[in-house]
């Protein structure tokens, strides 16, 4: 059993105050209609893990999942917004900033985006705005199966060319539909939960 599958649901929460305490914690994140939710619904190996809407910005507030072992997965506020209420979206803009900059467990971003249609304006405002964090960033090119597997490539390879001046950045192909990608997801998340719990619990607890 993965890593994911054993997530259950925590809490929903839509204000800083009401943040649980977590140790460490990875985030899904992505405009809307990118194929979020479904994401995470095919590495939990769950149908309604994450709720997937037609119509997209239905996210609307910060939902943990508990994998076990003091780690945590948050499924973010999609961001690009369709109708919604302006005070609405000012504060979905409010709670996933402050989230982003301040949250002291959060440990990596999973950003999601459509393979036909990367780094749009919006992905790279978050990436310059959670860049200031130093933490890493693993980007998903989800729907992969609606292109060719060269288009997958050349898509690919563009997407990386273009973040050559992020060294904090990774990226892959995802495909919800066709659940491939998912082991790579999963390689990426493990290696940045064990480096993050694993140190302080090795060291010697300080002496008197």
């Amino acid at each position: 059993m993965t890593i994911f599958q054993n997530a259950r649901f925590f809490t929903t929460v839509n204000h800083m105050r009401d943040l649980p305490s977590t140790r460490a914690e990875v985030a899904f994140v992505g405009r809307s209609n990118s194929g979020k939710s479904s994401a995470i619904n095919t590495l939990a190996n769950r149908t309604r893990l994450a709720y997937v809407s037609k119509t997209p910005g239905r996210t609307q507030h910060i939902n943990f999942f508990e994998l076990g072992d003091d780690r945590f997965l948050v499924d973010l506020p999609g961001y690009g917004f369709a109708d919604v209420p302006e005070a609405v979206r000012r504060h979905w803009v409010e709670l996933l900033g402050r989230y982003l900059q301040t949250r002291p467990s959060l440990i990596g971003l999973l950003l999601i985006m459509d393979v036909r249609h990367p780094l749009k304006e919006l992905d790279w405002n978050m990436l310059e705005f959670f860049r200031t964090t130093g933490k890493p960033v693993h980007i998903l090119l989800s729907k992969a199966d609606k292109l060719s597997r060269q288009d997958q490539h050349k898509a690919l390879a563009s997407v990386r060319k273009a973040l050559e001046d992020y060294p904090a950045v990774s990226v892959q192909l995802f495909s919800s539909l066709k659940k491939s990608g998912t082991d790579d997801v999963e390689e990426v998340v493990n290696r940045w939960f064990n480096a993050y719990l694993q140190p302080s619990e090795l060291c010697p607890k300080d002496e008197d």
